[in-house]
């Protein structure tokens, strides 16, 4: 089978085995993704959609916003090629030389230290958080103060050290997000929502 048959062939089980599954015809395509890229039907119950997420997040890679990520594994997931069409990008700091020695004389981790090096970019962008809980609570308690807006959050941070709890905080934000209750995460699922959001912006209006 080709590439895209074996995925075809997927979403069609995918479809078939989650039944009448309630989410809307916008919010679907990126819950099966998800499901696709884990093979865990959990997502199913665990996934939690701000009302103006869908929305806000082909808005924002449709203006050619910049996707910013907590990891390169992140980073690499996401389809640049498509992406590109919108003249948007895709970055991390986490190598930025800013980060490290911010966090070497703060003695905070690297995760909290790129998100106050990415703020300036982040306003009308993307943030997605696939793995440091820290970043996530970093970039929470900036968007509290007002220092950044970003036009949608994808939280979904794995992990046993405040994973579940930076979410939990997100949930309840009235802030454009895609996140989940609970432990898992990862950020090869945060770069499949990203993924099905710039899918959903390349299809006709």
């Amino acid at each position: 089978m080709k590439p895209h048959e074996i995925e075809q062939l997927s979403f069609q089980m995918i479809d078939s085995e989650a039944g009448d599954h309630g989410f809307s015809t916008d919010q679907w395509p990126v819950v099966r993704r998800v499901i696709h890229t884990s093979a865990d039907f959990e997502w199913q119950q665990m996934i939690r959609f701000h009302p103006q997420a869908i929305a806000a997040g082909v808005a924002a890679i449709r203006s050619g916003c910049v996707i910013v990520t907590d990891t390169n594994m992140a980073r690499v997931g996401i389809r640049k090629r498509d992406l590109a069409r919108f003249n948007g990008m895709v970055k991390c700091y986490m190598t930025d030389e800013r980060v490290a020695e911010t966090a070497a004389r703060e003695g905070i981790t690297r995760a909290k230290a790129a998100v106050d090096v990415a703020a300036p970019t982040l306003s009308g962008g993307i943030y997605v958080v696939g793995n440091a809980p820290t970043a996530l609570l970093r970039l929470i308690e900036l968007m509290d103060q007002g220092t950044v807006c970003p036009a949608l959050v994808v939280g979904l941070p794995v992990g046993f050290v405040n994973a579940a709890e930076s979410k939990a905080l997100l949930l309840e934000r009235d802030v454009p997000h895609v996140s989940n209750v609970g432990r898992k995460g990862g950020s090869n699922v945060a770069a499949a929502v990203v993924n099905a959001l710039i899918i959903k912006a390349g299809e006709k209006k």
